[in-house]
């Protein structure tokens, strides 16, 4: 059998750290991806049933302030249209 060369065995090792590399960025944005759906679950939960507590208390109108903020797109905006209210006919504020 024939031995390779240190820069074929380099190449190779830095071919496999880019495959597990890829493969723990694809693992992370799945992580990230699950606490957000999960989050957002909790948070439609909390407006379906609320719990009688100050934060369900507050959520709809905090929702309603907030989301018309942090929302851009107009596919976004009608998306949550239910939550949005009367502020989901009108466009987002500009960036600055």
């Amino acid at each position: 059998m024939a031995r390779r060369s240190i820069a074929d065995r380099l190449a190779q090792l830095e071919a496999q750290r880019k495959t597990l590399q890829s493969r723990l960025s694809k693992q992370e944005r799945a992580k990230d991806t699950r606490r957000k759906v999960l989050l957002g679950a909790l948070v439609l939960h909390r407006l379906d049933k609320p719990d009688g507590s100050e934060v369900c208390k507050n959520l709809p109108a905090w929702l309603e302030q907030e989301l018309p903020k942090f929302l851009t797109r107009a596919d976004d905006i009608a998306l949550f249209a239910d939550l949005l209210g009367k502020a989901a006919g009108t466009p987002p504020p500009e960036p600055h």
